[in-house]
């Protein structure tokens, strides 16, 4: 990817969508178009001629789905997305054509042909409840010529995009023409995302990356990923077969309610916790996820922020009923709740006992997070992985002061609180004023108190309390190269300068502090 000045960003902050409205990027997204019809209605007497509830509709309602869908989020977050797709040349074919247009997505690589049935899904619902869902489609093999006027478009519909999307839903479009039309582009854009229900026939092109789901992981594995097992280890382990597989260079397996996992060669890079939400018949939450971790890296963030970036956007049309897209808006407004949300200790007291309560494990960790940067996420999602609950506690500013020296902390409590509560592996934060978390630490009673470093846990202050509580301490590992101090020095522009800073150590002198006081 092209460096951008969203190249080192962690931070989910409500002005991130802004910005990467602004630098609006090219996405082409080519892929399988359907036309999502919601029809509401009453029911109250069931029919004379067979055990069948009479419905009585009052609203007919149409959005663009599947492929279709990932465009419209992408737009609605700020892309300039041409979409390259076949439909029938036919009421509903037109429809979605109108549908995508009027979001402001480019619909002149999509083919409208007569011998085509577009692709719809209607579903019947009655108060919040689907009671039928009614699919149509091409009958039989799709016409050569129009797959020959597809291949042209996919072809040529990626010159100039930073990024391209490949969504497959197995009817039977991307295949024969297509498929070597895709394979054999001349310019490839910097990302390409494959987003197929059998990523496998994709494979030679190499993508950056590949987003299966629980069910077609297990598919691709041959293994099963049942909810009650530890999915996240099990794909874990097999990452190096799945990226064989699909030819990826990364993968991010979704794990509907419980996040997702993001895969590299050597396993877990990354995980998001996805928020709970009500069942609200949500659909296409999956297309959001893909349209935003496309946006991400389009704009040139971080594979990780990217993913953090699409979870918060999933949250958002899992919270809606039908198929919904995720604004720039939205996703603002989405980040902003995190703005001020550091818990009162009396609070989150309060807060930790529901959910011993309801059987959940508490992790606690605590630290300064001045400058939030990898070092720190990666140790986060590690203290995540070791219950149910993490709480972090942030050292207040006057307790940085002391620490750090006049100059720091660099942004006040309140905003490194909202920083880390918009992270899906947080679940609390809080702010304490003492040179130790000891005192809170007496009252939280955590189950695992996890520290960052090459601490000895016999060493740490903490521990002693922790233990008495029947608690316990793990030390997780760091990344020796990642340092809020190496950061605020090259911010500074005195990168590879070994005098002190502010009167810091320089930045390898106490690298076990990178997650302790950071």
């Amino acid at each position: 990817m092209t460096k951008t000045i969203l190249s080192s960003h962690q931070a989910l902050t409500p002005d991130l969508p802004l910005t990467m409205r602004h630098l609006s990027p090219r996405v082409t997204v080519v892929g399988d178009p359907m036309l999502d019809g919601w029809w509401r209605g009453t029911s109250n007497r069931m029919a004379r001629e067979a055990p069948a509830p009479i419905v009585a509709l009052d609203a007919r309602q149409y959005v663009p789905g599947g492929a279709a869908n990932t465009a419209m989020n992408l737009a609605a977050l700020g892309a300039r997305v041409r979409f390259v797709g076949l439909a029938g040349d036919d009421d509903a074919g037109r429809r979605l054509r109108d549908l995508l247009a009027s979001a402001g997505v480019n619909v002149d690589s999509l083919v409208l042909h007569p011998e085509v049935t577009t692709v719809t899904k209607t579903r019947i619902v009655v108060g919040d409840q689907v009671m039928v869902r009614l699919d149509d489609g091409q009958h039989g093999a799709f016409p050569a010529d129009a797959l020959s006027a597809l291949a042209h478009e996919a072809a040529r519909a990626a010159h100039g995009a930073a990024a391209q999307v490949i969504c497959d839903y197995g009817t039977g479009t991307l295949v024969g023409p297509v498929r070597e039309a895709l394979l054999s582009q001349r310019e490839r854009p910097g990302f390409t995302i494959v987003d197929a229900h059998d990523p496998v026939p994709w494979a030679p092109l190499r993508p950056d990356l590949v987003t299966p789901n629980t069910e077609e992981t297990a598919r691709l594995l041959g293994c099963g990923l049942e909810r009650e097992s530890d999915r996240t280890e099990t794909v874990g382990a097999r990452a190096a077969d799945l990226l064989e597989a699909t030819g990826a260079a990364n993968a991010v397996v979704t794990l509907d309610r419980d996040g997702t996992v993001l895969l590299g060669p050597g396993g877990i890079l990354h995980r998001t916790w996805a928020r709970p939400a009500a069942d609200k018949q949500a659909s296409g939450a999956g297309d959001t996820f893909v349209a935003a971790v496309t946006l991400g890296r389009a704009c040139g963030l971080p594979l990780t922020t990217s993913v953090d970036l699409a979870q918060s956007a999933a949250d958002v049309v899992v919270e809606r009923f039908g198929t919904s897209v995720c604004s720039t808006g939205d996703l603002v407004g989405r980040l902003a709740e995190f703005a001020d949300s550091a818990l009162e200790h009396d609070e989150l007291v309060r807060q930790l006992e529901q959910e011993r309560a309801n059987g959940r494990r508490i992790v606690f960790t605590n630290g300064c997070f001045d400058v939030l940067h990898r070092g720190h996420t990666a140790c986060l999602n590690q203290a995540k992985r070791l219950g149910d609950v993490l709480v972090v506690a942030i050292n207040s500013d006057d307790c940085v002061r002391r620490l750090k020296g006049s100059s720091r902390p660099i942004n006040p409590a309140s905003d490194r609180a909202s920083v880390l509560a918009a992270l899906s592996c947080v679940d609390y934060v809080t702010v304490f004023d003492t040179d130790t978390p000891v005192p809170l630490l007496e009252r939280v009673r955590p189950d695992i108190y996890a520290k960052g470093g090459d601490y000895s846990a016999d060493d740490l202050p903490e521990a002693e309390v922790v233990r008495r509580h029947g608690g316990q301490v793990r030390i997780l590992e760091y990344l020796p190269s990642h340092s809020t101090t190496a950061v605020v020095r090259k911010i500074r522009g005195d990168v590879g300068r070994e005098a002190q800073v502010d009167g810091e150590p320089g930045p390898f002198a106490e690298p076990s502090r990178a997650m302790g006081s950071a």
